[in-house]
C-alpha cells in the first residue's frame, strides 16, 4: 500500500481524497488545522522547513501539495501579497526540497484553473474553443501568477533531481455537491469537476509513469472551457460524474 502525505489536506479537496483513498493507500495530512484524534493527522506550518521536513515520513510515496488559502481572482495590497507568497511560492518550493531531502519519488501538485483564467469568463472559453496547456498562460490575479509559478519551480526540480511532477490544474471542487453547485450556476455547471472525478484524478497522478505533465482536471460537463483530452490520454483519468449528473440526482 502506498503512503500519500497530504499537505494542506484539511481542506475540500483533501477531505475528499481522505475519504477517497481510505481502502486504497495510507494517507497523513500535515495541515495547521487538523484532527487531534487521528494519528495520521499532524499540525504543520509549511512555510517552516524544518518543521515540515521533520514530519515528512520519509518511507512515503508521493507527496500531494493541496496548500490554500482565501483567495480573489485579482491583484491585491501588499500586505496579502505577502502571505500569499509565503503560502503558495515559499511553502511549495519547501515541498520539492523536502521530496528530494527525503528521497521522495513524486510530488503532485493541485494548480488552478486559475493560472489561464484571462481566458475564461464566467465559465466559458473566450477563445472560440477549449483551453488548453498550450495556451499561454496568463493570469488576470496573483493567485493564478503564483499557481504558474509553482508548476515551473516544479519543473526545475524535476530538471535537476528528475523529480516526477504532476501538475493538476483542477476546475471547480466542492463538497456537498448537490447543493453547493447552485451557488454559482452559471459558472459552475461548466467548471464543475466532481468529487468522484477528483478522486479518480489524483489517484490516477499518484500511479502515473509520467515524469512531468500540467493537466487540466475537470469533469467531462457541457460546455467546459478546458480540454482534459490530454488528461485522459497521458493519465489515463476517466470522467463518470459530471455538472449534468449532479443536477439531475438533486432534482
Amino acid at each position: 500500500m502506498k503512503k500519500i502525505v497530504l499537505i494542506g489536506g484539511s481542506g475540500t479537496i483533501g477531505s475528499i481524497l481522505r475519504e477517497g483513498f481510505a481502502s486504497e493507500f495510507e494517507v497523513v495530512n500535515l495541515d495547521l488545522e487538523v484532527d487531534g484524534e487521528n494519528q495520521n493527522d499532524r499540525k504543520v506550518d509549511a512555510t517552516d522547513y524544518d518543521e515540515l521536513v521533520r514530519n515528512i515520513p520519509r518511507d512515503a510515496d508521493v507527496i500531494i501539495n493541496l496548500l490554500s488559502k482565501p483567495q480573489t481572482d485579482d491583484l491585491v495590497d501588499v500586505a496579502e501579497m505577502d502571505k500569499l507568497v509565503d503560502v503558495f511560492l515559499k511553502a511549495s518550493y519547501h515541498i520539492f526540497q523536502a521530496a528530494i531531502d527525503h528521497g521522495i519519488p513524486k510530488v503532485v501538485v493541485a494548480s488552478s484553473n486559475h493560472v489561464t483564467d484571462y481566458y475564461e469568463e464566467d465559465g466559458d472559453s473566450t477563445l472560440g474553443r477549449e483551453i488548453t496547456v498550450n495556451d499561454y498562460p496568463y493570469s488576470v490575479g496573483l493567485y493564478g501568477t503564483l499557481k504558474l509559478a509553482i508548476e515551473n519551480v516544479g519543473f526545475a526540480f524535476h530538471n535537476k533531481h528528475n523529480l516526477s511532477v504532476i501538475n493538476l490544474r483542477i476546475g471547480s471542487v466542492k463538497q456537498n455537491e448537490e447543493t453547493e453547485i447552485y451557488q454559482d450556476l452559471d459558472r459552475l455547471q461548466h467548471t464543475w469537476l466532481s468529487e468522484i472525478d477528483t478522486v479518480n484524478l489524483f489517484r490516477q497522478a499518484i500511479n502515473t509513469d509520467v515524469r512531468f505533465g500540467t493537466y487540466y482536471g475537470v469533469s467531462d460537463n457541457e460546455g467546459k472551457p478546458w480540454d482534459n483530452n490530454k488528461t485522459k490520454r497521458e493519465l489515463g483519468f476517466e470522467s463518470v460524474w459530471t455538472a449534468e449528473d449532479v443536477i439531475e440526482e438533486g432534482n
